[in-house]
């Protein structure tokens, strides 16, 4: 379906009522838009009854003010507009909602504390490619009269009601708040009764992951062994098998509560991150290690995983982070892969643990791994992205439009898979971005366009 970016034209005068809009002549003939009788003018969820009238000057869409604010339109907004002839509907959008976990009116120019800037990021990236987006939060909710209260950018933030959108994207951080009743409703709700799109509907636990994975057979390479942690007797046989063995929190982020547990002559070490940094114990048995984590191991569920030897830059481990997401034609592709060297007497490569940021060809440069093996394993990289985020679409059947993939090569040069997040930070790499829009934000806007097929 063909869609013409336009920009709307509000006017307050008597000759233009709530029931006419006026269109430039090249569109209304290039889309084949009757103006002998009355189309529906849709934006987001909501229809209106108009007449169009083709006008010869430039301007693309005008519509009185009344009309304009029944929609939640604004003068000068850049849109996408296409015409359905079969139901006889001119829709303009996409509107694009974004589920925010809290707004704060403490700070007017930064309701989203650190998150406002990708937020205003996106609201520019509409403007130059064409849509609307607005935020909201769980306390915004319920939908009211196909209407839902949100905040939007136009030059400074503001509140106001606009049309339930073409398309949701989901970035709560707590899990807690998006296994709510209200958050659950409204996801069912856009699905079934507005037939919209919800896409990064929910986390991704490591058990969950793996899991999938392991169902497609060319992933399997990248996947160390990796269980749901039970007991004992599992860590015992891990522990034998591997001179390193992580236990991950099923739910955790940012490196929180993982524990590496290393066999020595002398016994085994654990090391595991606290607030003020890592703590390291030495324990005779490995019975005894486990007497003294096992309080720990019984609050959250953990994954217990294979170690790796990965690549290091003076003894400090280097993993990667990649980008993936769907593109404006539906499909998966690498945005940006970026390496990640961990602090110093850390194991852990997170920025929240102290770790730094760098381009691959950088970290593959600085690294231990042979110099005539780094350009194949920067494809490697690229490569095992891809399979990984195309796999785990396939095998969950929640709706997923960008996943962060966590990587890691050990010293062989193959690359391995650490872990899947389907609520990747947006802050990760700004620092290797000196674009004003980063195409991480372009292809969110692109990615919407094609769900609202626009």
């Amino acid at each position: 379906m063909t869609s013409k970016k336009i920009t709307i034209y509000t006017h307050n005068s008597s000759r233009l009522d709530s029931q006419t809009v006026v269109l430039k002549e090249a569109l209304v003939n290039q889309l084949n838009i009757p103006t002998h009788h009355n189309v529906t003018l849709q934006f987001g969820s909501l229809k209106r009854e108009v007449k169009v009238v083709p006008a010869a000057r430039p301007t693309s869409l005008r519509m009185s003010e009344a009309l304009a604010e029944s929609l939640g339109l604004a003068h000068g907004i850049t849109l996408c507009l296409n015409y359905q002839p079969s139901t006889q509907t001119m829709r303009i959008g996409p509107l694009i909602g974004v589920m925010v976990s809290r707004v704060s009116t403490l700070v007017p120019d930064r309701p989203f504390g650190s998150s406002t800037a990708f937020c205003q990021e996106l609201s520019l990236a509409c403007k130059k490619l064409g849509g609307m987006v607005y935020f909201f939060s769980p306390e915004d909710l319920p939908i009211q009269s196909d209407k839902l209260n949100g905040w939007v950018y136009r030059e400074k933030w503001s509140k106001a009601s606009f049309p339930v959108p073409d398309c949701v994207y989901n970035r709560l951080t707590t899990r807690k708040l998006e296994n709510s009743s209200k958050v659950q409703q409204l996801i069912r709700e856009i699905k079934t009764r507005y037939h919209s799109s919800v896409f990064n509907e929910k986390y991704l636990d490591k058990t969950e992951v793996f899991r999938a994975l392991r169902q497609v057979p060319a992933l399997r390479v990248y996947l160390p062994e990796s269980y749901s942690f039970r007991n004992f007797d599992m860590l015992q046989s891990m522990c034998h098998k591997y001179s390193i063995v992580f236990l991950k929190p099923v739910t955790g982020s940012l490196g929180k509560g993982i524990i590496r547990i290393s066999r020595s002559a002398t016994g085994y070490h654990c090391h595991f991150n606290q607030s003020v940094g890592m703590r390291k114990l030495t324990f005779p048995t490995l019975k005894k290690l486990y007497s003294a984590i096992s309080a720990r191991l019984k609050r959250n569920r953990h994954q217990i995983q294979q170690g790796l030897r990965l690549i290091d830059c003076a003894g400090r481990p280097i993993d990667f982070r990649a980008l993936v997401q769907k593109n404006k034609k539906g499909s998966w592709s690498v945005t940006s892969i970026v390496g990640r060297i961990a602090g110093s007497n850390n194991f852990v490569s997170n920025l929240a643990r102290g770790g730094s940021l760098t381009s691959v060809k950088e970290a593959l440069a600085r690294s231990n791994l042979a110099s005539n093996s780094r350009a194949a394993a920067a494809l490697k990289l690229h490569k095992a992205a891809l399979a990984i985020a195309v796999g785990l679409d396939d095998q969950i059947p929640e709706h997923f439009g960008e996943l962060g993939v966590d990587l890691a090569i050990d010293i062989q040069g193959r690359a391995w898979l650490l872990e899947v997040n389907s609520k990747p930070s947006k802050e990760d790499n700004t620092a290797l971005r000196q674009s004003r829009i980063r195409p991480s934000v372009k292809r969110t806007i692109e990615y919407s366009q094609y769900l609202a097929k626009f």
